[in-house]
């Protein structure tokens, strides 16, 4: 087997690359920088700038966090054919994690000048990394709830002190702005809702059987792989900005767009068509009732499989 032919071989284990034809393959193999690692050694730190991806050929690295107290929180332990980086990479943000080699390790590394290239050349891998980037999430929103739960579990702090930090901090937060010509507000301020459409539960049904309507998911993926509306696109808000722009900047800028997913605590549906509102798109609505009005009509819902 020839050194390309191992490096192939690496990558289909992968399932960000495995389905890529071989000379997308093939020009990635040529565009990684070979690495290898001593055990021990940190290869980034949180904060530290996304610009790689990392293919690991051969060895483990740990991914590691750190609570408010400083102790180390693992993970994940990645192995061959794993991945890691990606999510900074293509969100243009800092690591959000450590990064430690455990053993002697073999590193393709893929830098952001030469992934951009690629994907100009080859743009249909940004298709696969929109449908991997939801595994991704719900794999962290998953991580991210079992240490919350380890940490309920962990404190020792009664409701009342909780109670009274959070009045406290309301207090400075007045205080701060009552002081401040430039003050912050205290909550959140939203799109005003009255200003955009809504569509009842039939009349969007009705659209969608007739081929007019897109009909979108604005919640955080984990929602949506529990459940959405049957034929809705998941475009979370968190993410908007880049699944925006590698699937969604071409679509018609007439298309009726239905937009659902508001939670007691967020109004996703209503932030994401706000943005649809701002980059030109005219036909925007909100689903009134959102799913479970949708539901009550008895339409078609569907779970999406765990990966």
């Amino acid at each position: 087997m020839t050194e390309n032919d191992d490096k192939v071989s690496i990558l289909m284990r992968s399932p960000v690359f495995r389905d890529l034809p071989k000379e997308a393959l093939n020009a990635i193999t040529r565009a990684v920088q070979d690495r290898v690692v001593p055990p021990h050694t940190i290869i980034s730190r949180e904060g530290d700038p996304g610009d790689s991806l990392y293919i690991i050929r051969s060895g483990r690295v740990r991914i590691f966090g750190r609570n408010e107290k400083g102790m180390e929180i693992d993970l994940s332990i990645q192995g061959p054919g794993d991945t890691f980086g990606e999510m900074a990479l293509l969100a243009g943000e800092p690591m959000s994690a450590d990064v430690e080699v455990l053993e002697e390790t073999h590193l393709m590394i893929l830098s952001k000048d030469k992934f951009d290239r690629i994907l100009r050349d080859f743009p249909d891998i940004s298709k696969v990394f929109v449908k991997e980037m939801r595994r991704w999430l719900l794999r962290d929103d998953e991580r991210l709830e079992m240490q919350a739960r380890k940490a309920y579990k962990a404190s020792r702090r009664s409701w009342v002190d909780f109670f009274l930090v959070i009045v406290i901090s309301i207090v400075l937060a007045a205080i701060f702005n009552t002081t401040n010509p430039n003050g912050i507000p205290l909550f959140p301020e939203f799109p005003d809702r009255s200003s955009i459409p809504v569509v009842s539960p039939s009349a969007a049904m009705e659209e969608i059987q007739h081929g007019e309507t897109l009909i979108l998911d604005a919640m955080p993926t984990n929602f949506y792989q529990q459940r959405h509306i049957g034929g809705a696109v998941n475009i979370p808000l968190g993410l908007f900005d880049m699944v925006y722009l590698m699937t969604f900047a071409e679509e018609d800028k007439e298309k009726k767009i239905v937009v659902y997913g508001a939670t007691i605590s967020k109004p996703y549906d209503l932030e994401v068509a706000n943005k649809l509102l701002l980059r030109g798109y005219k036909n925007v609505r909100i689903l009134e009732g959102g799913l479970a009005a949708w539901e009550g009509r008895g339409y078609p819902v569907e779970e999406t499989a765990k990966q």
